[in-house]
């Protein structure tokens, strides 16, 4: 007898893009993955696929197929922008036009991200948090007036390292939570940042003095 031809493999180990991003996203939304979505079809994926097909009675190669993608539409909804950047990673927007001169945080609400630019080059981007609808982040523009690397918040008693203050107690800084839990949670009105090698580049860039535009 012959063996009836497998189905196309759409996405496996190694492969990245949106594609990958809506896949981890469904996997998500029943319980086979609890990481990302990260866009990248990692062994965490891989194993997700696995174990999901095997639960159905497919083939548990760990590749995703056509027919293990249609079940999984089947039991899934579209996911929503947040859902597809629940740890970070959107594409930055357009900068705000008080970004283009100068050294400057230019702090994107819409897009929840940060560039660091100069002189009107992006320097270098990441993905942020912002404060709750009771501790929002104030938008506007300022100054970075301190830094302070091993900061506590003498209010919260949390940590706040590589912090950057821009207005009151506000300050850009890294944020434990942030890198544990995504945007499930959020800050006192702080700009937290989750990627601890990335702040702490930009700990070292940015210069007391330097302006910070926070803007939708």
């Amino acid at each position: 007898p012959t063996r009836a031809p497998s189905a196309p493999v759409l996405w496996s180990r190694g492969d990245s893009g949106s594609g990958v991003r809506e896949l981890q996203a469904r996997l998500r939304q029943v319980a086979w993955l609890f990481d990302g979505p990260t866009g990248t079809y990692d062994d965490l994926t891989e194993q997700a696929v696995k174990g999901f097909q095997d639960k159905r009675g497919l083939p548990p190669t760990g590749r995703t197929d056509t027919v293990t993608w249609q079940r999984l539409l089947a039991m899934t909804h579209r996911p929503g922008k947040w859902e597809l950047y629940l740890m970070g990673g959107q594409p930055a927007g357009a900068p705000d036009p008080r970004c283009l001169t100068g050294r400057v945080l230019c702090i994107d609400k819409t897009t929840r991200t940060l560039r660091w630019m100069v002189d009107g080059r992006t320097l270098s981007t990441m993905a942020v948090r912002f404060g709750t609808q009771y501790t929002p982040t104030r938008e506007g523009v300022f100054k970075v007036y301190w830094k302070s690397r091993h900061h506590v918040s003498t209010i919260y008693h949390s940590p706040m390292p590589y912090a950057l203050f821009f207005s009151g107690g506000q300050a850009v800084h890294y944020s434990y939570d942030f890198a544990a839990r995504g945007y499930a949670g959020g800050s006192h009105g702080c700009v937290n940042v989750r990627d601890e090698a990335a702040i702490a580049q930009l700990f070292a860039q940015v210069r007391v003095g330097d302006k910070v535009v926070v803007h939708w």
